[in-house]
């Protein structure tokens, strides 16, 4: 994995959302997190848990918990590692000490949980889309996982759990719940951000009148349509199975058009989170008298 990670490098357009990212998170941190104490996970959490015990300065407390870090990650995880986080981990501390003036925009806990859980998420998730990452726990994420063999899943839960657990014992339960809500929706809005807004289907048809779909298919959706070759568990019968990938919102009018030919027509839909290609991606430029795509 880290292999593959160190041949991505850093564009201009990748710096831009490093710096943009940074500061959405750093504004979403000083007016809602910080102030109502939402821990979520991280190095950030940590220095919400270290002010409120010893008055620390979150900036300070996370450049000097950052730095060592970022020094392991270079030591440990090689130079490649080191350069795509060594922006993040120094840039958002940066913006904190002079944020520090920034009103709280509410102080009720429940709308700081939400509210600073989906900014956070959008300042994250726009980082992650240059390639890199603001450091901090998420280093010693991969440490654990390359040395200790942790899947990144079960290494992610470890240390943010370590870190609410510690909230655990600073704050009362409801504030952890309320830092939970913001930690589910701090994960969720980066997917949204990594994967986009527009919903996509992958669609599988069996049916005994596969030609006829195909054509309906491409002429009234105008979306591709992939033969796939299966046989039938039941007869060992040859079959061929259409494989279509459309928007969510088509897909009543492509069940419609699938039933409307053969009503026995035996159809599979599956969520596909990320579709790259013609009509998709790309501008749609294929002919309808082209059976495949």
């Amino acid at each position: 994995m880290f292999k593959l990670a160190k041949r991505f490098t850093l564009d201009a357009v990748d710096y831009v959302y490093i710096v943009i990212g940074c500061l959405i998170t750093a504004v979403a941190f000083q007016v809602f997190l910080l102030p109502n104490d939402i821990v979520s996970g991280g190095v950030s959490g940590l220095s919400i848990i270290a002010n409120n015990l010893y008055n620390f300065d979150p900036a300070i407390f996370q450049y000097s918990v950052n730095i060592p870090l970022l020094i392991l990650c270079f030591v440990l995880l090689g130079k490649a590692a080191g350069y795509k986080t060594i922006l993040g981990s120094l840039l958002l501390p940066f913006y904190l000490m002079f944020l520090g003036d920034l009103a709280p925009l509410t102080h009720d806990p429940f709308l700081a949980a939400v509210f600073g859980g989906v900014f956070t998420g959008l300042g994250l998730g726009i980082v992650f889309r240059a390639k890199a990452s603001t450091g901090g726990t998420s280093i010693i994420v991969q440490i654990l996982y390359q040395f200790a063999h942790l899947q990144l899943g079960i290494s992610t839960v470890l240390v943010d759990g370590f870190v609410i657990f510690l909230a655990l014992v600073v704050f009362d339960p409801e504030t952890v719940m309320y830092s939970l809500i913001s930690l589910f929706l701090i994960s969720r809005t980066i997917d949204l951000v990594q994967l986009g807004f527009n919903r996509n289907k992958n669609i599988f048809i069996i049916s005994d009148s596969p030609e006829e779909i195909k054509r309906e298919v491409l002429h009234t959706l105008e979306r591709g349509v992939t033969n796939l070759g299966v046989r039938g568990g039941y007869g060992n019968t040859e079959k061929d199975m259409l494989m279509v990938v459309i928007q969510e919102r088509e897909f009543t009018l492509l069940k419609e058009t699938v039933l409307e030919v053969d009503p026995d027509a035996f159809v599979v839909a599956m969520s596909a989170s990320e579709v790259l290609g013609r009509g998709f991606s790309l501008h749609k430029q294929f002919s309808t008298e082209d059976s495949n795509f």
